[in-house]
C-alpha cells in the first residue's frame, strides 16, 4: 500500500526532547491513520551526540533516519534534506523536534489535503506551560518544571491531554481564530513544496532566524493555494533554550534578516483560512481565549 503521507522532523541536540516528540508522532498515539499510511523522517542536523538508533528502533511504523554531518547553524538546509527523502506525495514539515503532536494531526492533514488541489495545511502552535517560552524565566518555567508538568497528565494515553498544560506560542499569540506568524506543523503537496524550492537556505541565523515565517508566507500566498487550518489540532513547543525562544536571537535581528532578503519587514500572510476538524472538550479553553481575542480585535493581552 502506497504511503499517503511523509513527516519530516528536524533536531539538533535533543536527547531530552525529541522521544516525546516521536512518541506523539508514533502510530500507537496518533488517531484515525494506520501505521502504513505514513512514514517519518528524523533529519539529525549535525547534533554533538548523534540521535541513536535505538529510539528509531521502538517506534511502531516506518521512520527513517539522516544527518547532515558539518551542518550549517540553520535547520534549512537539514529540513531540504528531508522534504527530498520524502516519498508520499503529501509532505509534512516539523522543523523543531521539540514539538509533540496532538492525536488527530496527521489524520488531519491527510483528509484536509483532499479539499484542494493546492492545499496549505497547518494547525495553531502552543508552548507547554502558562507562558510563550520566551517568557519562561519570569515564571521559572524550565526543564525541571515542564518534567513535573508533563507527569502531571497522562499525556502518553490522550495526548489531547497537552491542551490543559499549555498556552499560545508566540507565533499563534493572536489565537486559534487570528492570523499565524509561522506554522510550526506545515503539509504540502510534494509538487509545491517543488515549486517553492522547500526552505530558503540564505537564512543563516542559528535556529534560521525567520526562514520557517519566510516558508509559510511564500506558501500561503503562491497562486492558487487554500490555507486549510486543523482547529482542534496543535503541536506543543518543549523548553530547551532554543535560538528564537531563549532570546539568544532577538525579533529584530530575526526582522532585519528578513528585510535583507525580501526588502521588507516580516508579517504574517493575511490570508482566510478555511478551518476544518473535531474539537476535543481539552481544546475549548483554547477556542473561548481565542473568540475574546477576536472580539478584541487581535490586540496582545497585555496591549494598553
Amino acid at each position: 500500500m502506497p504511503l499517503r503521507l511523509s513527516v519530516v522532523v528536524v533536531t539538533y541536540a535533543m536527547a531530552r526532547e525529541l522521544p516525546r516528540t516521536l512518541r506523539t508522532l508514533d502510530p500507537r498515539h496518533q488517531r484515525g491513520i494506520a501505521a502504513d499510511d505514513y512514514e517519518v523522517v528524523v533529519v539529525d542536523n549535525g547534533s554533538p551526540e548523534p540521535v541513536d538508533q535505538a529510539l528509531l528502533d521502538g517506534f511502531d511504523g516506518t521512520i527513517r533516519l539522516l544527518r547532515v554531518d558539518d551542518a550549517p547553524p540553520s535547520p534549512a538546509h537539514a529540513a531540504n534534506l528531508g522534504i527530498e527523502a520524502a516519498e508520499a506525495p503529501l509532505v509534512g514539515l516539523i522543523v523543531d523536534g521539540a514539538r509533540m503532536s496532538s492525536p488527530g494531526l496527521l489524520a488531519g492533514a491527510v483528509e484536509a489535503a483532499t479539499l484542494h488541489h493546492r492545499p496549505v495545511v497547518t494547525a495553531t502552535a502552543y508552548h507547554l506551560g502558562s507562558v510563550p517560552h520566551m517568557r519562561a524565566i519570569e515564571v521559572g518555567h524550565d526543564q525541571a518544571a515542564e518534567d513535573a508538568l508533563l507527569g502531571s497528565i497522562d499525556w502518553e494515553l490522550d495526548g489531547y491531554e497537552l491542551f490543559s498544560i499549555s498556552t499560545f506560542a508566540g507565533s499563534s499569540w493572536r489565537g486559534i481564530l487570528g492570523p499565524m506568524g509561522e506554522s510550526s506543523s506545515l503539509f504540502l503537496p510534494a509538487a509545491l513544496w517543488r515549486e517553492l524550492g522547500g526552505l530558503d537556505e540564505r537564512f543563516d541565523l542559528p535556529g534560521g532566524g525567520f526562514v520557517n515565517h519566510d516558508l509559510y508566507r511564500r506558501a500561503c500566498t503562491a497562486p492558487d493555494t487554500r490555507l486549510l487550518q486543523l482547529i482542534g489540532e496543535g503541536t506543543f513547543h518543549q523548553f530547551h533554550g532554543g535560538a528564537a525562544t531563549s532570546r539568544r536571537f532577538g525579533h529584530d535581528e530575526m526582522q532585519a534578516g528578513y528585510r535583507a532578503l525580501r526588502g521588507d519587514r516580516y508579517r504574517p500572510p493575511e490570508v482566510a483560512p478555511t478551518f476544518l476538524g473535531a474539537v476535543h472538550p481539552a481544546v475549548l479553553g483554547h477556542l473561548e481565549a481565542s473568540v475574546r481575542l477576536a472580539r478584541a480585535g487581535f490586540r496582545r493581552p497585555d496591549a494598553s
